[in-house]
């Protein structure tokens, strides 16, 4: 958890930063506590693939452009074959997670995950799981007529590794009442994450800012994550990422402007700070762009995310970005750390530099 020297921020402080600190100095504090954590300069990766499941979706999110509803042309659910066929993909170059989620489909029930979820991991053990939103889950307990923990026990034994922050956005029942408000509440996407926990599935958490929120309500959205964190110390990672607003109805409804990378990498040094109990922070260069991808690493990122070979949500609302291995291994070495591929779980795999 964090270092008994380390003075926690409080949320006032951290607003201070946020509004009025120089953009230097937040690259100092933040890389300073980051060196603090990592010592060794080390900045991991991870090779995987994106795979969504189903577009089909009833949540109905302002902010996303995936979604389909079940009649709509476009419309699909993967069949294992094609699935599988995606895994074969991803293995060929050295992958060894899928980001498995997809939307909230109105009809399928605990065994359809069940059987998903043990197909692929008795033919491909050697990748790990990591799926299911938050909100995936609390609806597939619903339409089971079964609890959370049943849904995430079961999964677990079937082979589910970890799962996701998504569907946190803004942890703040204003804001998601606006962007989502048939999303799950706040309080119960942190039960979810906390079950999880207790149960033995570590998962991470995510922030999609750049929407209606206040900076207060970024600052109590860390605050949720880091009072949870304290309790399970379950989540790996912190992964922060701005709104992006092609096809989205919320663009369409409100007048949005676009986040600065000026923003992104404040915010980005703050949480930092303030998230003094979270090892793990990673890049968003899939919405950024890998120069301030790289960026990030001096504003507190250790972690450069995934290589992402397949990616369908940000881009289906405009981001675009797409980074291999060997780009990742140089952008890392340009900025004079260690690039190293790792696991789900932050073990390092392969290591791209030379220990002296």
């Amino acid at each position: 958890m964090k270092q008994k020297e380390f003075k926690r921020l409080t949320n006032q402080e951290a607003l201070e930063l946020i509004k009025n600190a120089p953009l230097l100095t937040l690259s100092k504090l933040a890389s300073e506590r980051k060196n603090e954590l990592h010592p060794e300069k080390i900045t991991t990766f991870v090779v995987d693939r994106n795979i969504n499941y189903t577009n089909i979706c009833w949540v109905d999110c302002k902010f996303c452009a995936f979604y389909r509803h079940a009649k709509d042309d476009d419309a699909y659910v993967l069949s294992f074959d094609e699935i599988d066929a995606k895994i074969e993909e991803l293995l060929l170059i050295g992958g060894t997670q899928i980001l498995f989620q997809g939307g909230v489909h109105p009809k399928l029930k605990i065994e359809w995950y069940e059987d998903l979820v043990s197909h692929i991991h008795t033919k491909y053990p050697q990748i790990t799981i990591h799926g299911f939103s938050s909100i995936e889950i609390d609806f597939i307990a619903k339409i089971s007529k079964i609890s959370v923990k049943e849904v995430l026990v079961r999964l677990k034994n079937k082979g589910l590794a970890s799962i996701p922050g998504a569907g946190a956005e803004i942890l703040n029942d204003d804001v998601r009442d606006i962007i989502a408000p048939k999303k799950l509440d706040t309080k119960d996407w942190l039960e979810v994450h906390k079950i999880a926990h207790e149960n033995g599935i570590k998962s991470t958490a995510t922030m999609m800012f750049g929407t209606v929120e206040t900076d207060e309500q970024i600052i109590e959205h860390w605050e949720k994550i880091r009072d949870l964190q304290d309790i399970t110390g379950g989540f790996r990672a912190f992964i922060m990422w701005s709104f992006q607003s092609a096809h989205t109805k919320l663009a369409e409804e409100l007048y949005i402007p676009p986040q600065s990378s000026n923003r992104y990498l404040r915010l980005l040094a703050v949480a930092r700070l303030y998230l003094d109990n979270f090892q793990n922070i990673q890049s968003s260069w899939v919405t950024q762009g890998s120069y301030i991808g790289q960026m990030a690493l001096l504003f507190g990122a250790n972690d450069l995310g995934s290589t992402m070979m397949e990616e369908n949500v940000v881009s289906a609302a405009g981001a675009t970005n797409r980074m291999n291995q060997n780009e990742m291994i140089n952008l890392i070495k340009d900025l004079g750390e260690k690039p190293a591929k790792r696991d789900t779980a932050y073990n390092i795999l392969e290591k791209y530099y030379d220990e002296k």
